[in-house]
């Protein structure tokens, strides 16, 4: 089941959504963002349209501009360019999902529907089968935010024998405080899956302790 696409590894960079004064989603300085990951950064991998981008706080429309803007300025740039299809409507997730593959993504990421919650593991997976089924051919990732949309399942359980239903599926980023649960997820890796671990502030930490550590 592993050939969708090459393994994710490395720093993948979460971007924020330019804006104009007016609120409106600034395209023009797309490109420049990029050159500044790439050769200011290192960075040559991004996630699109997630949280940091706000993307939820954006129509369907300007979403599809923001990722046709990032797959394009990117390409050549850019190893890899993962997008955030998700949404409240399952609709709308499948139309961003084709519409990411149409604009040259190289994965796609659904984090779980937050006002009507599944209850369970298995009704959260039913939900992302039917968003990867629009674009069977990328590389599909669960965005496990559990303080954001309210949905408190293990993600342990979710991914638990996901690929039955999901074949395109390849992994999750991981933006949940439960280190445990986490620890679990990469625990059942098959080795073709990739863990992104999205709490910024708990890797900082981390990296300060092992810095004090090593000059102690």
């Amino acid at each position: 089941m592993a050939p969708v696409g090459k393994k994710l590894t490395g720093l993948v960079a979460a971007t924020f959504t330019p804006l104009t004064p007016h609120g409106e989603v600034n395209l023009s300085v797309i490109g420049q963002y990029i050159d500044y990951l790439v050769e200011r950064q290192g960075v040559r991998k991004i996630f699109v349209n997630g949280t940091t981008g706000e993307s939820m706080s954006f129509s369907v429309k300007e979403r599809k501009l923001l990722t046709d803007e990032w797959c394009q300025r990117g390409r050549g740039k850019l190893d890899e360019v993962i997008v955030h299809v998700g949404c409240s409507s399952l609709k709308d997730c499948q139309e961003l999902a084709r519409h990411a593959v149409e604009a040259g993504a190289d994965g796609i990421a659904v984090i779980s529907p937050s006002f009507l919650k599944p209850p369970n593991a298995v009704a959260l997976r039913m939900f992302l089968q039917e968003v990867a089924a629009a674009a069977p051919a990328l590389p599909f990732y669960y965005y496990h935010i559990p303080n954001l949309t309210g949905v408190h399942l293990l993600a342990s359980d979710v991914v638990e024998g996901i690929e039955e239903i999901i074949p395109s599926f390849r992994g999750l980023k991981f933006s949940g405080s439960d280190l445990l649960d986490f620890g679990q997820c990469v625990s059942c890796n098959p080795g073709h899956w990739t863990h992104l671990y999205g709490v910024d502030e708990v890797c900082s930490q981390r990296v300060a302790e092992c810095l004090q550590s090593t000059a102690s």
